[in-house]
C-alpha cells in the first residue's frame, strides 16, 4: 500500500506506518456509536451547589490555589472565516441594484446581513474599519448612504482592509469600551489575572494556535503584555503551541484507499481539537482551566465568570485533596471496613462514579484494589449550563465496551439517532457543555499523569470532505473534552448560563452581553 516515498513522508511527520494502518482500519470499520444509559441531570450526574456554599468553595480556592501551578489553557487555533459565512454569501449576489437591495431588506432576522449592517456602528471593530477606509480616501458614512455595502464588507474581511476573514478569532476586536476596544485574547488576559494568579502575582496562560497565526499572536503579546501587567498588577507567562503534525490523520478516498494529491503525496488533515491532548500532556501545570477563545464577555459581566471559576476550582481542590488522602490509605493497605465504607460513599456520592456490578461480592482487599484504580486518575470538574437549544455536546451516563458506566460529555454525532431508545435519552438531556473545565493532572505523589493512558480511541469521528473536486473521508481524533478524557474522573456542576457567551457568527458580537452599555 505504501511506497518508500510514503514511508519517508510518514516518518517526517513523526508518525509510524502502524499508526496509519490503524487509521485506515478505522475508516473501514467505522467508529461505534456511544451507548447512552441516561442523561446526566440534577442530583444524578450533575451537582447543583447551594448558594450558601459558594463562598466556601471560593475561600478554599483562594487559600490553596496560590501554592499550585495554575494554568489557563485556551484553544485558539480556529480561523474566524466561519463567522462571516453570511457576509461572503452576500458579496456573491449583491450588485447594488434595486432587486438586490430588496433581497437584503427581505430578511431582518438577527443573523441576517441586514441586521449586521443596521448595527455595524455598534461593533468593536468600527473605529479600525473607518480608519482603513479613510486611509484609502473613502468615507464610511458616504458608502453606507450610497448603499455600497459591498465595499464596506470587503474592507472588513479582506487584506484590502482589516483582513478579518484570514485572522483567528483571538485577534478580532470583540468588545468596545470607553475610548478603546479589546480583542478576544485580551479578554483572556484580563480573566487570567483575576482567577489564575500565583502567590507572587504570576499568571500562566497557554494558547494553542495555528502556525500561520503564531507571529501575529506573538506580535500582540510583545506590544500589549506590559500594559496589561501594569493595569492588573500581575506578571504574565504566556506560551504558545501548535497541533503536532504527528496528530494529523490520513485522508482516504471513498473506497478507503489513501487519498493522494496531484503530486502523488499522501494527504493528511488536522485531527481536530482532540489532538490538543498532546499539548495538554506536555504542559507542567497542576491545575488547568480550559476555556474556548470565543467565550468571553466585557468587564461589566465578568464577575459571574470569576466567581464560578473559583467555585469549580475550589470544588476540584477539595475533591482532589480527599481523593489523594484516600489513595494513600488504600496504598498502605490499612483500610478497615468502616473506612472502606467512607471511601465508597465518597466515590458514589461526591464523585458520582458507578461501581462495578459485582463490587459487593469482592473481598476487602479486592475492593481496596478496585477503588485505588478508579481513584488514581486525572480529575476534571466541568461546568454545565441549562440547555437552551445550543448545538453541541451534553452530559450523559455512558457504558463502554468493558461494561463500565461513567459520566461523559457526548457530541450529537456520537449518538445513534436512528435508535429510538438512544434518541429518547438524548432528547431528555437538560444541560449543555460550554467547555468550562478545570483539570487536576497530577497524582497523589505529585507526579504528572500520562494523559495518553486515559483516551478512548473508539470515540473518533469520520466525515466526508472534498479536495480538488474529489470526495474524501476525513478522520478526527477523540475530542479533547470527549473521548480524549474518557478515562478521567469527571464531575459535572451546574453553572449559570451567563458564563456561556460564545461568538459563532459575527452578529453574536452585537448581542447585549457583548456590547458596551
Amino acid at each position: 500500500m505504501f511506497t518508500q516515498k510514503d514511508s519517508e513522508q510518514i516518518r517526517r511527520r513523526g508518525m509510524t506506518q502502524k499508526q496509519i494502518e490503524q487509521q485506515i482500519e478505522n475508516f473501514k470499520r467505522g467508529f461505534p456509536y456511544i451507548r447512552l444509559i441516561a442523561p446526566a441531570v440534577k442530583g444524578k450526574g450533575i451537582h447543583v451547589l447551594r448558594e450558601s456554599a459558594l463562598n466556601d468553595y471560593v475561600d478554599f480556592y483562594q487559600q490553596f490555589s496560590p501554592q499550585r501551578n495554575v494554568l489557563k489553557f485556551v484553544p485558539a487555533s480556529g480561523a474566524a472565516s466561519r463567522m462571516f459565512k453570511h457576509l461572503f454569501e452576500f458579496l456573491g449576489w449583491y450588485d447594488r441594484s434595486d432587486a438586490a437591495i430588496a433581497r437584503l431588506e427581505a430578511d431582518k432576522s438577527f443573523n441576517s446581513v441586514y441586521h449586521f449592517l443596521k448595527n455595524i456602528q455598534r461593533f468593536a471593530f468600527i473605529r479600525d474599519l473607518k480608519a482603513v477606509l479613510e486611509r484609502d480616501h473613502l468615507q464610511f458614512s458616504t458608502l453606507m448612504e450610497e448603499k455600497k455595502y459591498d465595499v464596506v464588507i470587503h474592507y472588513l474581511l479582506t487584506g484590502k482592509g482589516l483582513g478579518y476573514a484570514d485572522l483567528p478569532k483571538g485577534l478580532l476586536m470583540f468588545h468596545q469600551y470607553d475610548g478603546f476596544s479589546r480583542m478576544a485574547i485580551g479578554e483572556h488576559l484580563v480573566e487570567g489575572a483575576h482567577y489564575a494568579r500565583s502567590e507572587k502575582g504570576e499568571v500562566n496562560i497557554h494558547f494553542t494556535v495555528s502556525p500561520e497565526h503564531r507571529p501575529k499572536f506573538r506580535e500582540f503579546i510583545e506590544r500589549r503584555q506590559a500594559g496589561y501587567e501594569s493595569s492588573y498588577k500581575v506578571k504574565y507567562s504566556i506560551s504558545f503551541s501548535e497541533q503536532k503534525p504527528s496528530t494529523d490523520t490520513i485522508a482516504v478516498d471513498m473506497n478507503n484507499n489513501p487519498f493522494r494529491d496531484e503530486d502523488g503525496n499522501l494527504l493528511f488533515r488536522p485531527g481536530g481539537h482532540g489532538a490538543l491532548i498532546e499539548n495538554l500532556n506536555d504542559l507542567g501545570g497542576d491545575i488547568i482551566f480550559i476555556k474556548n477563545i470565543d467565550n468571553v464577555v466585557p468587564d461589566r459581566l465578568k464577575e459571574p465568570t470569576y466567581l464560578y471559576k473559583r467555585v469549580i476550582g475550589g470544588l476540584l481542590l477539595m475533591l482532589q485533596e480527599k481523593t489523594h488522602s484516600f489513595l494513600r490509605q488504600l496504598e498502605a493497605n490499612r483500610v478497615s471496613a468502616p473506612e472502606l465504607n467512607e471511601i465508597t460513599e465518597f466515590v458514589v456520592k461526591d464523585l458520582m462514579l458507578e461501581l462495578s456490578e459485582n463490587f459487593d461480592k469482592l473481598s476487602l482487599a479486592e475492593k481496596c484494589s478496585y477503588l485505588f484504580k478508579r481513584l488514581n486518575r486525572p480529575m476534571r470538574v466541568c461546568g454545565m449550563v441549562k440547555n437552551e437549544g445550543e448545538p453541541g455536546g451534553g452530559p450523559f451516563w455512558v457504558k463502554d465496551n468493558a461494561g463500565e458506566v461513567s459520566l461523559q460529555i457526548v457530541e450529537s454525532s456520537q449518538i445513534n439517532m436512528k435508535d429510538p431508545v438512544q434518541e429518547q435519552i438524548a432528547g431528555e438531556a437538560t444541560h449543555f457543555n460550554p467547555v468550562d473545565l478545570v483539570c487536576a493532572v497530577r497524582d497523589y505523589k505529585g507526579n504528572a499523569f500520562d494523559l495518553h493512558h486515559y483516551i478512548d480511541p473508539s470515540t473518533g469521528f469520520i466525515s466526508v470532505k472534498s479536495k480538488d473536486g474529489r470526495d474524501l473521508k476525513a478522520q478526527e481524533l477523540p475530542g479533547l473534552w470527549n473521548g480524549a478524557m474518557a478515562g478521567w474522573i469527571t464531575v459535572f456542576v451546574e453553572v449559570p448560563v451567563i458564563t456561556f457567551n460564545p461568538v459563532k457568527t459575527v452578529n453574536d458580537l452585537i448581542r447585549e452581553q457583548h456590547l458596551f452599555l
